[in-house]
């Protein structure tokens, strides 16, 4: 007799997809809008109809996170695991600019990336169900987010470098210099500003962290080839 799953865990479930789709295609728009503004050096921070939009985003977020913890059954385990989620969710340009705070150019530009935080994991998660092996589901989302960490940060070195660096000349300077030292590689283009400095840091330490993921995964490759073969033998 094939087991039946609860119409309650069922419903959860599409639930929980319904929204990850949702803040999937939100947050790519995010990343289509901040990419559009940083080719065409538009000040967001001026315009009030992307503040209404990344508010009314936000707002989505925060509802997704309190509709799971409401149906999570272990609401404080629920609330450890995931409090991240509530903090990246919180409108901090809105506050910003509703507060009137101070703060330089390149940290309100960085500020603007913290909701995407949100949307790399849904991401993560619906490309990781595309695939069956739990080795192969945790390389596609290390090299989805890796990948989109690259990107993001290409932008904003971009958009801090712009103009003060000789080696930025146009975007594909700042993300050949961010694949460069993803890579711990290097790059001949070197950051000018602190933040960028600061950036390339972190890329590097991300990369050195990131990237024995890929020699764990060829290694299970290999080794299930191997497995696979012998048993044929």
């Amino acid at each position: 007799m094939k087991s039946i799953v609860p119409t309650k865990a069922k419903f959860i479930h599409d639930i929980y997809s319904f929204m990850h789709v949702i803040i999937l295609i939100l947050s790519l728009f995010l990343v289509i809008s901040i990419s559009i503004d940083t080719f065409n050096n538009i000040p967001f921070q001026t315009e009030s109809s992307y503040l209404k939009v990344q508010l009314l985003i936000c707002a989505i977020f925060l509802f997704d996170f309190f509709l799971e913890f409401f149906l999570a059954n272990k609401k404080w385990k629920y609330l450890k695991t995931h409090f991240l989620f509530f903090i990246i969710s919180i409108p901090y340009l809105n506050i910003i600019d509703y507060y009137h705070i101070t703060l330089s150019e390149e940290m309100k530009y960085f500020v603007r990336f913290i909701p995407l935080v949100r949307g790399g994991y849904a991401l993560a998660i619906i490309v990781g169900r595309f695939t069956k092996s739990k080795v192969t589901s945790l390389f596609v989302s290390y090299l989805t987010m890796l990948l989109a960490t690259v990107y993001f940060s290409s932008l904003l070195f971009f958009s801090i470098e712009q103009g003060i660096n000789p080696g930025i000349k146009e975007y594909s300077d700042s993300l050949w210099w961010a694949f460069m030292n993803v890579t711990t590689v290097g790059s001949n283009i070197y950051a000018v500003s602190i933040a960028g400095k600061i950036l390339s840091v972190v890329l590097a330490a991300l990369g050195m962290m990131m990237f024995p993921i890929f020699t764990v995964y060829i290694t299970s490759v290999v080794q299930k080839v191997n497995n696979s073969g012998a048993q044929k033998e």
